[in-house]
């Protein structure tokens, strides 16, 4: 596929101390001040208490992203690049959309959280993550909302301290608290994905951490898709739902089912399901290809988002987003094409938003890459396939 600029036309004294909290980061999370984004609805993270009374939103006031432009081809905030929403980031790995259509990013090396508009306003600090290991590729990795969100407030987070992997859950502002820990931590393949699935329950992608012969062992949580409540505790008839991956860096889905979600990481995108094998190292009998494998150049997945029937992935190594077009069984109906091929670096979270937008982070301070000098970068554009709208 040619570059999107010529492919389209883009949470006594304890409560008064939260409640002192919770009036700070109010003015935190406020707009950005006159001529600044004005949230479509509201961003209340309380930790305790009823939630409170809002009214409906008012009129829409976020902008519709941009149709895809070249580089330095527009003006605004960020700079000349009208894709930009944000800059001077430290690898930017986990991003997740507000129901007021802002977006949060986490720093994969500060474990800082990082308030985005789609407007271009001004970015802000939120918070920084305790407690955050970030040797080898570890660190703040995934991160979602939970699905009462607009009740509890609670973000949770997918992290690497220095001795292993956990997801955690917390308020802006607030402590982290463990929901899983002891997943296996090494050097490399941490994993990373989540997923809230429609009934609540969470789904997480870990990695073999340079291990291989953990990710089919059944005592392992290493190179699994674990399916786990909001407390930790398994969501089915076992913590395990699926086995055989190398590194699950992003989970996916249409959101209609189970059978719906996608595994992404290294080379290939997978249709995972309950017991399902995915045959790292060694491929058995009763092991289930991947729906699509990418050639090394062209790998390094790190992230994925659905809509329709098409799945937008990230890529590190490929600097672009693959475009894969399936069917209705989920198989790769023609060969993926791609888009912004080389134009921002290594890419790799992408997410879509309810105004039909993706929301794409770049990865060139990670190391790997070949920062500019305003990199790393958060991105906003209308999905190249969708021709100006969401192909939802």
């Amino acid at each position: 596929m040619n570059r999107v600029g010529r492919r389209t036309t883009a949470r006594g004294r304890n409560r008064a101390v939260a409640a002192v909290s919770a009036v700070l980061a109010g003015i935190v999370l406020a707009g950005c001040g006159s001529g600044g984004y004005e949230p479509q609805g509201p961003f209340r993270p309380l930790p305790e208490g009823a939630p409170p009374q809002v009214g409906p939103p008012t009129t829409p006031a976020i902008p519709p992203p941009p149709n895809p432009a070249e580089p330095n081809s527009g003006s605004g905030q960020e700079g000349d690049d009208p894709n930009v929403v944000a800059t001077d980031l430290d690898v930017p790995t986990g991003l997740v959309v507000l129901p007021d259509g802002s977006a949060v990013v986490g720093e994969r090396e500060t474990g800082r959280l990082v308030h985005v508009f789609p407007d271009r306003s001004p970015q802000r600090e939120l918070m920084t993550v305790s407690g955050v290991d970030t040797a080898g590729d570890g660190g703040l990795l995934g991160l979602a909302i939970s699905p009462t969100f607009a009740e509890d407030g609670l973000i949770y987070a997918y992290m690497s301290t220095a001795t292993d992997n956990r997801v955690v859950r917390f308020s802006i502002g607030g402590t982290p608290n463990p929901v899983l820990t002891g997943i296996p931590r090494g050097k490399t393949d941490n994993g990373g994905g989540l997923w809230f699935a429609p009934d609540g329950t969470l789904y997480v992608g870990t990695g073999d951490t340079g291990r291989p012969e953990l990710a089919p062992d059944p005592t392992s949580l290493a190179g699994k898709v674990l399916h786990i409540d909001e407390f930790g505790r398994p969501a089915g008839r076992r913590q395990i739902y699926s086995s055989g991956h190398r590194d699950v860096a992003a989970l996916c889905s249409t959101g209609l089912d189970d059978a719906s979600l996608f595994a992404a990481g290294d080379r290939e995108l997978n249709s995972v399901t309950q017991d399902s094998d995915h045959g790292w190292p060694q491929a058995g009998v009763d092991s289930v290809g991947p729906v699509v494998e990418f050639p090394g150049p062209e790998a390094g997945l790190g992230g994925c988002t659905v809509a329709g029937t098409t799945v937008f992935l990230g890529s590190l190594d490929g600097e672009r987003v693959h475009i894969a077009s399936l069917d209705g069984n989920g198989r790769l109906e023609d060969t993926p094409e791609s888009v912004l091929d080389g134009e921002y670096g290594r890419l790799r979270t992408v997410v879509l938003d309810p105004q039909g937008a993706l929301w794409i982070t770049t990865s060139n301070r990670d190391g790997e890459g070949d920062p500019a000098e305003d990199d790393d970068k958060v991105l906003r554009i209308v999905p190249p396939t969708s021709q100006g709208s969401s192909p939802l």
